[in-house]
């Protein structure tokens, strides 16, 4: 058998392989940096995002710690409301207690004894008149009066309260000088003060006196002037 080995090739043809495997060399590492370069936009967005999500995980378990200390304020406010609340009806039923305590001083002590009090001191009223009160909108004057004695020359406004202070005294200072502006039917009385309290602390009793108030009080069964006999009433 005859054997036919094929022609070398040519230079040119070498040098042309050559060239193509170059070139295709020289697009394989151009494809592979365009993935490399993908690869670490891919790895830059997969950090970004990671990122992203972080900072959402970290606002979201802010906001959750926000809502868990909004919902712990609006408990707490709720619990403070209803213990104002239970205050408030406490209060409320100690002031008609209160008042009910007043309602009876008034009525059992001052009421049925003060005309004869003042009787006893020379000054003869013999009418008592309760809660009288005024108002006049052209002078801008209002007042109430708990107790009223008058008789033909005289009126006395008792002022009564569950426990004295200094600034009742004072109010009823302010409710004698308005009286006879808001009374004109007795602007030629003569006209005397005097304050009641369940409780009269020594320091607003002797205050009283002082500004020209007759002091009434409670002792034991029976109500009292506690002004001495060197007391000299204010006139109004």
């Amino acid at each position: 058998m005859d054997t036919h080995d094929s022609p070398a090739p040519t230079l040119e043809e070498i040098w042309r392989l050559f060239k193509e495997t170059d070139r295709q060399f020289k697009e394989t590492d151009r494809q592979f940096k365009e993935i490399a370069l993908q690869f670490k936009e891919t790895d830059r967005q997969f950090k970004e995002t990671d990122l992203r999500f972080k900072e959402t995980d970290r606002q979201f378990k802010e906001t959750d710690r926000q809502f868990k200390e909004t919902d712990r304020r609006f408990k707490e406010t709720d619990r403070q409301f209803k213990e104002t609340d239970r205050r408030f009806r406490e209060t409320d039923k100690k002031i008609g207690e209160l008042g009910n305590r007043l309602g009876e001083f008034v009525e059992g002590f001052v009421k049925p004894s003060v005309t004869r009090l003042f009787q006893e001191r020379g000054i003869l009223v013999h009418k008592t008149y309760s809660d009288v009160s005024a108002s006049n909108p052209e002078l801008d004057l209002a007042t109430q009066i708990d107790l009223l004695l008058i008789n033909g020359d005289v009126c006395v406004l008792i002022e009564v309260k569950s426990k004295l202070d200094i600034d009742d005294v004072n109010e009823h200072i302010e409710r004698m000088n308005k009286f006879k502006r808001l009374f004109p039917e007795y602007a030629d009385k003569k006209t005397y003060g005097a304050v009641t309290a369940m409780v009269i602390p020594d320091e607003v009793g002797k205050y009283a006196y002082r500004k020209g108030f007759f002091v009434i009080a409670q002792k034991g069964e029976m109500t009292v002037i506690l002004n001495d006999n060197k007391f000299r009433p204010a006139t109004w």
